[in-house]
């Protein structure tokens, strides 16, 4: 009896050995199972980090590079914008020299004309007051008699008329044809009509007085008598 109470008792101190030792295992084989979750975990989390670190690298850089474009064509279009407004300022002033250019031309043309009009009104004037000058040197040659044209005084004051004639004509003066031409009111002023059977109807048959042009004006017109 007392020798399978001895047996009992070995048995199970054999048996509770062999469940701490079972226990051992298990608890070191979960130790070591803890520990490799672990690490893979740590390694998951580590590598999770790097590839969000890595996706935000790139996200930065494609900002980055973005951004660079947006601030590039933002310059090229700011320098676009003052080219196209200097261009503008350019054919502005270009404008503005044209326009003035035209307008002094046509001030110096304007300053020319009106300067030649005033010359010649000028010129008109003073041969105004020179022809009643030749008038009466014609009348006075004209009232002279035969016998005495060959008197030197009569023919200084040939010479006399004869070189203010050269000079009207030097001067752009000289006499309106009429005796013989047909009447016009441009250049004829008809103070009398007549009958003429040798000449037209309309045709200047006596100059009364002489008129004068000085280059295309009428600075006095002829005194006629028109045939009727």
């Amino acid at each position: 009896m007392a020798e399978e109470k001895k047996e009992t008792k070995k048995e199970e101190a054999v048996n509770e050995a062999s469940v701490k030792e079972e226990a051992e295992q298990e608890k070191a084989s979960g130790d070591s199972d803890h520990t490799d979750n672990k690490e893979t975990g740590k390694a998951e989390n580590e590598s999770s980090v790097e590839t969000a670190a890595e996706a935000g690298e790139k996200e930065a850089a494609s900002e980055k590079t973005g951004s660079g474009k947006e601030e590039k064509g933002s310059v090229f279009s700011k320098k676009k914008e003052k080219k196209n407004k200097l261009e503008e300022k350019v054919k502005e002033l270009e404008d503005a020299r044209l326009r003035q250019l035209a307008e002094f031309e046509n001030f110096r043309n304007r300053s020319e004309k009106e300067k030649s009009q005033m010359f010649e009104i000028g010129a008109k004037t003073v041969i105004e007051k020179i022809l009643p000058v030749i008038d009466n040197f014609e009348r006075g040659l004209a009232a002279v008699p035969e016998e005495e044209k060959k008197s030197s005084f009569v023919e200084g004051m040939e010479l006399i008329y004869k070189q203010m004639l050269t000079s009207f004509e030097e001067l752009g003066v000289k006499p309106i044809e009429a005796v013989g031409k047909e009447f016009d009111p441009n250049l004829h002023n008809a103070v009398m009509a007549v009958d003429d059977d040798s000449l037209e109807s309309g045709t200047v048959a006596e100059e009364m007085q002489k008129g004068y042009m000085y280059k295309e004006s009428v600075v006095r017109h002829s005194m006629v008598k028109v045939v009727n």
